[in-house]
């Protein structure tokens, strides 16, 4: 679906909440204004992983952030973790729709998520290529399996033979953090990066990929110790055991190795598969 179908789309949902039509307009239809970026090199931004620039959220647009980031987490309470992963944004208007507890996507929600989409990542220091270029992109299922004993899906093919030969290889030892993630998980996590940045959109993107920038939509994955919890998204599992078997595995190719050149924080966890 392209943009123009998809605005068009959400016109005829804005009008069934009883929303006037001019709406959409004014939410969609005005060129995003770039956010400007502070001055400085982006190298700089590349190898100061920790530091805050100022690439900021508009104060005015900081309660839509919050609201709209509650309405994902609710929805991924009504349809389970591993369901929301795999989870296209079409389907999550319909799900928010469907469910009072949830509520529907309001014209300013759907107007700040467009606007998240559809601006340019680079403004951020963020170099990574777009994955996918509309909202309405989906993952069909017959491309994935879940993974027993993770909560995790992958697609067939290379990344599932990939996990497989690596758990192999590691032992028991090794499990499956993170697998396929579509459109309505990767604007959760996005979104609560910049909240809990305080609004800064270039070190949430140093942290998090934009929506339609992340490459576990097409095949990466995420590993980690069993046991080691959240510690296993830090640098803390370059630590451990599993990271450094897998560092002698010759056809491990990890996507965000340190001083990377796309503005990602080094991120030891994150395989590479595509």
């Amino acid at each position: 679906m392209d943009r123009r179908t998809f605005l068009k789309t959400f016109s005829c949902l804005l009008l069934a909440q009883g929303l006037p039509s001019t709406g959409i307009v004014r939410a969609f239809g005005a060129p995003v204004s770039p956010v400007k970026i502070s001055p400085g090199t982006i190298l700089t931004k590349q190898q100061q992983a920790g530091v805050v620039h100022n690439t900021l959220l508009p104060k005015d647009e900081w309660q839509v952030l919050q609201s709209t980031l509650g309405r994902f987490s609710r929805i991924q309470a009504i349809v389970g973790f591993g369901n929301f992963c795999i989870l296209g944004f079409e389907d999550s208007l319909r799900v928010a729709r469907d469910y009072t507890k949830v509520g529907a996507f309001t014209q300013q929600e759907l107007g700040f998520i467009d606007k998240i989409f559809h601006t340019n990542a680079r403004i951020y220091g963020f170099l990574g290529d777009k994955i996918f270029h509309n909202l309405s992109d989906t993952i069909a299922a017959s491309k994935f399996n879940k993974i027993p004993g993770t909560g995790n899906y992958l697609f067939k093919g290379l990344p599932q033979q990939t996990y497989h030969q690596i758990s192999r290889d590691i032992g028991d030892q090794l499990v499956l953090t993170a697998g396929i993630r579509g459109m309505a998980k990767q604007f959760y996590l996005f979104l609560g990066k910049v909240k809990k940045s305080g609004g800064n959109l270039s070190l949430a993107s140093r942290i998090i990929a934009p929506p339609g920038y992340s490459y576990h939509g097409v095949g990466d994955f995420d590993v980690g110790k069993v046991g080691f919890g959240v510690a296993n998204f830090t640098t803390r599992f370059s630590d451990t055991a599993v990271y450094k078997k897998m560092i002698q595995l010759d056809y491990v190719v990890f996507r965000y190795p340190q001083n990377n050149q796309l503005g990602v924080q080094f991120e030891p966890w994150h395989i590479q598969v595509v």
